[in-house]
């Protein structure tokens, strides 16, 4: 059975985190949903994660895929946990896929993993993928290797496929 996380924090987009946990629900992957302290969180709208793990627990061998959901204000709080980062960017190493939409970007970011790929990520934060190292695409998702990201939760049904797709292939 393949594995995934969903990393988040307080304030997450609502849609970009619930789609995409019942998406892959829907196809049987055991999905696990990681917060600093394991601490309850609501997404900008009141919409509650169910959390079932601490960010100082991920471990790469655990899980095929990690889902990083926007909502500014949601990657920015875990953009400043070395364990979130490190985990982002060995998972990205070990060849697993990597996902991130709107904001969740910054997250790659800041493990260090845009250099030199082909992105896309909310469009405020075109200039920051871009000074990561990365090409900024105004597309509806990029797959570039292991890496999925898209700008919008409108682009929620062409994310999870592509996240989909590549999962199927591992």
């Amino acid at each position: 059975m393949k594995r995934a996380v969903i990393i988040t924090a307080q304030n997450f987009q609502d849609e970009e985190f619930t789609y995409p946990y019942y998406r892959l629900l829907e196809e049987g992957i055991r999905v696990e949903v990681a917060t600093p302290d394991k601490m309850a969180v609501f997404g900008k709208y009141g919409v509650p994660a169910r959390v079932t793990m601490d960010t100082n627990d991920l471990d790469v061998k655990n899980f095929d895929l990690v889902i990083l959901p926007g909502g500014f204000e949601a990657p920015d709080r875990l953009r400043l946990r070395k364990e979130v980062l490190q985990f982002i960017k060995d998972m990205y190493d070990a060849g697993k896929i990597v996902a991130a939409i709107c904001h969740g970007p910054w997250l790659c970011i800041s493990a260090g993993i845009m250099k030199g790929k082909k992105a896309t990520a909310y469009i405020s934060t075109a200039d920051d993928v871009r000074n990561a190292g990365a090409e900024y695409l105004e597309e509806d998702v990029v797959v570039d290797g292991n890496l999925v990201t898209a700008p919008h939760y409108r682009n929620n049904g062409d994310f999870m496929k592509a996240v989909l797709e590549l999962l199927n292939k591992s």
